[in-house]
């Protein structure tokens, strides 16, 4: 599906992106994205194993 995708295109889009969101912005959204990406994984993995395992309470960044 990507496979044309050349480096010049990857970087339209990055700047297509920033200029959307903004710098300060997609930090936010890939944090929200790996979280999102584990918990899919971790629910795909088995249910009662991710039961389990309690979650490290993660500090705010200021």
């Amino acid at each position: 599906m990507f496979r044309n995708l050349g480096p010049f295109e990857l970087l339209i889009i990055v700047l297509i992106i920033m200029v959307l969101f903004g710098g300060k912005k997609i930090p936010e959204l890939m944090h929200g994205l790996g979280k999102g990406i584990n918990e899919f994984k971790r629910a795909t993995q088995g249910g009662d194993e991710a039961a389990k395992a309690p979650e490290a309470p993660s500090s705010p960044k200021a």
